[in-house]
């Protein structure tokens, strides 16, 4: 595989990673800017404190959905490895996005996506796990970084030995804990937020 072709995948891929669903779903719909309010994170967990379910689940589908396109489009260019680069380059698009000053989200909806296409199984179970906890705990970052700790070490463990796979997974877990390394700080202090689980 040219290097070239693996560029384009991820260039491609950044680009569709880089539209926020969070961004341009409140500034049609409320005429807001999400950035400014709440947590100030173009995201789909910052949406759904601040706007509710309906736009919080079409901001998830949306984050989803770009990052599984993207992957795919990679994928098409060139296999299974530009899928995994794709993949990857979406979620930091996602997070580090071109069209809002490299300012973004945490990437977990385009993560999900992401892993649906590498190891769906794993991902799918985890998913579940993960939505368990959050409705346990009422804390969305628990659920996240556990989840994204459990899906490297799926990658480890049921890749077998697909070093390109594992090595994507292994990136796109560390983007993800390192996108919460704010959680972290208020769940060691016991002062994260708490998600509402009624309707809003």
């Amino acid at each position: 595989m040219e290097v070239w072709v693996l560029i384009l995948c991820a260039v491609i891929a950044y680009v569709l990673g880089s539209v926020s669903f969070s961004y341009i779903f409140t500034k049609k719909v409320r005429h807001e800017d999400i950035r400014e309010k709440g947590s100030g994170n173009a995201g789909t967990t910052n949406v759904l404190r601040n706007y509710g379910w309906g736009l919080g689940i079409a901001v998830f589908a949306g984050d989803v959905l770009k990052a599984v396109a993207a992957a795919l489009i990679g994928g098409a260019i060139a296999g299974y490895e530009g899928l995994c680069v794709a993949g990857v380059f979406a979620i930091v698009g996602h997070n580090y996005s071109c069209f809002l000053k490299f300012k973004g989200g945490k990437g977990i909806a385009s993560t999900i996506g992401v892993l649906l296409l590498i190891q769906p199984i794993p991902t799918l179970v985890i998913f579940t796990i993960s939505i368990i906890i959050v409705a346990c705990t009422k804390i969305m970052s628990i659920g996240s970084i556990i989840g994204l700790i459990l899906s490297a070490i799926a990658a480890i463990v049921f890749a077998q030995g697909n070093w390109f796979q594992i090595l994507s997974v292994l990136i796109i877990a560390v983007l993800g804990v390192f996108s919460h390394r704010e959680n972290i700080k208020r769940l060691i202090h016991g002062t994260e937020h708490k998600l509402s689980l009624s309707k809003k």
